[in-house]
């Protein structure tokens, strides 16, 4: 008899319906009384108590659970129990049914090749889209436990431990490539306090700026795309349940908290602020009014280019920047650019109705990325600050046990719909060519602090009214107390 290896067993695609009815096509054990624990709704499963929803995770001789179950089981279980406590108690199940079957007829037996086979692809899909739950030495031990029991069904031929071996060495590689990561962005990390130039002169006209670099918005667009999908790349799924597994659950208890994960979050915001201050400190610090309106243009058709591309995040970054008050201030530049554009794209941005206008854009770019036939068409890259708001959102509205105490599963279908629609589409494979310098600029280039813009400012054009004369004055006098 052959082993169904895991590479060969059949798999139902995740989401591939948005949890419509994508769920029902997974295999319900028959419970008899015990159907009340876990509660179906129209073939899904949208409550249980925790034992019961581990039960479902766990396969059977006669059964698999379904991709999107198991996605959403093991994302949102970190919640209620730690990982190497998960993993025990999957250990268990999987002994207890190895053991019912090596007792049983010689029918069941000969299932033991194909139970064993379930098993392992539960553990691969474990270990491939949540490598971080194997971390620390209890989860590898019970991982190797688990292991160990399953090679006892396939002794003749070793194929079991072969595939094994194979998913662990996949495993470490996974760990160490994430480990390094986290490695150099530490060697690399700067207080925000030294991201701060401040300006005591005006700068010098042959100071370099953006457009020396780049001067076409479609290719610097094209590079902050670049940029956004190497940050993404590094935000994995359990980094994202930091945003709910980081506050009191209603049992009284807190999952551990990993400065790593919240880091990687952190560290993709720091980039959004970032740009939309190297926005406006190139647009602050051009002397001459002609060059700061051409500068002004240029990135609001950077911007334009960005929504074309489908990357919302560095478009929303660069309006927020042309938005700060010490750009915002500056009439007599504004007045000479031609703002037809950049109303476009405040109209998409548009906060009012819980920004409908990005959402209806938003959702057109999805649309369009799940047709595509090039990388070009499938780039998705959402307002990261609003993603995470929506996140946290479904999480403050929805309980995480019901008043029966099962825990409501229902709201975490959703999230986990959320959270898979952004894993999608940070797999996309840039397809722009990368410039190193532009890139090495928008990285590197100072950016003015809040006090250097608004100096930077009214150096450009002079206060027009109290609250404005009061503000220069102040700032000078500090500028003066630090000579």
């Amino acid at each position: 008899m052959l082993l169904e290896t895991p590479e060969t067993m059949p798999q139902t695609p995740i989401f591939s319906s948005m949890l419509g009815s994508s769920c029902s096509g997974q295999v319900q054990p028959d419970m008899g009384e015990r159907c009340v624990d876990p509660v179906y709704q129209d073939g899904n499963i949208v409550s249980g108590s925790l034992e019961a929803l581990i039960e479902r995770l766990v396969p059977t001789m006669d059964y698999y659970p379904d991709r999107t179950y198991i996605f959403t089981f093991l994302l949102s279980s970190r919640v209620f129990i730690h990982p190497h406590e998960l993993l025990a108690k999957v250990g268990q199940m999987c002994i207890k049914q190895k053991q019912q079957l090596e007792a049983g007829t010689e029918a069941e037996k000969a299932k033991l090749k194909s139970f064993a086979a379930k098993i392992i692809q539960l553990l691969k899909e474990w270990t491939e889209t949540f490598p971080y739950d194997f971390q620390d030495e209890k989860s590898m031990k019970e991982l190797k436990e688990i292991a160990h029991r399953i090679t006892q069904c396939d002794e003749e031929n070793g194929t079991v431990k072969k595939i094994i071996s194979q998913m662990t060495q996949n495993l470490l590689m996974a760990l160490s490539a994430r480990s390094q990561y986290q490695e150099i962005k530490e060697k690399f990390r700067q207080p925000a306090t030294d991201k701060g130039t401040i300006l005591k002169t005006k700068p010098q006209s042959t100071q370099k700026d953006i457009l020396s670099v780049c001067c076409d918005p479609l290719i610097l667009a094209q590079q902050l795309t670049h940029i956004e999908l190497e940050r993404v790349s590094n935000i994995y799924p359990e980094d994202l349940m930091q945003i709910v597994s980081h506050m009191d659950s209603l049992d009284n208890h807190k999952c551990r908290g990993d400065v790593t994960k919240t880091y990687n979050l952190e560290a993709y915001d720091n980039w959004f602020n970032c740009l939309s201050m190297l926005v406006a400190t190139e647009i602050c610090r051009v002397v001459k009014k002609k060059q700061r309106t051409r500068m002004v243009e240029f990135f609001i058709d950077v911007a334009r280019e960005c929504f074309n591309i489908g990357n919302f995040n560095s478009m929303m970054a660069i309006i927020s920047g042309m938005n700060l008050s010490p750009v915002a201030r500056l009439k007599k530049t504004w007045s000479k650019v031609k703002t037809a554009k950049f109303d476009v794209l405040e109209h998409h941005m548009d906060p009012s109705s819980n920004f409908c206008n990005y959402r209806t854009a938003l959702q057109g770019a999805a649309q369009r990325s799940q047709t595509a036939n090039s990388n070009r068409e499938k780039i998705v890259i959402p307002v990261f600050n609003l993603f995470i708001k929506d996140i946290y959102f479904l999480h403050k509205i929805h309980t995480n046990r019901l008043p029966n105490g099962q825990i409501n599963f229902k709201k975490f279908w959703e999230i986990s719909r959320q959270i898979h629609d952004f894993l999608t589409w940070k797999q996309v494979e840039c397809p722009f060519e990368k410039d190193k310098k532009i890139q090495s600029y928008l990285l590197t280039a100072p950016i003015y602090s809040e006090e250097a813009l608004f100096i930077a400012s009214f150096e450009s054009e002079g206060p027009e009214n109290h609250m404005e004369k009061d503000s220069w004055k102040t700032l000078r006098t500090t500028l003066l107390n630090r000579a």
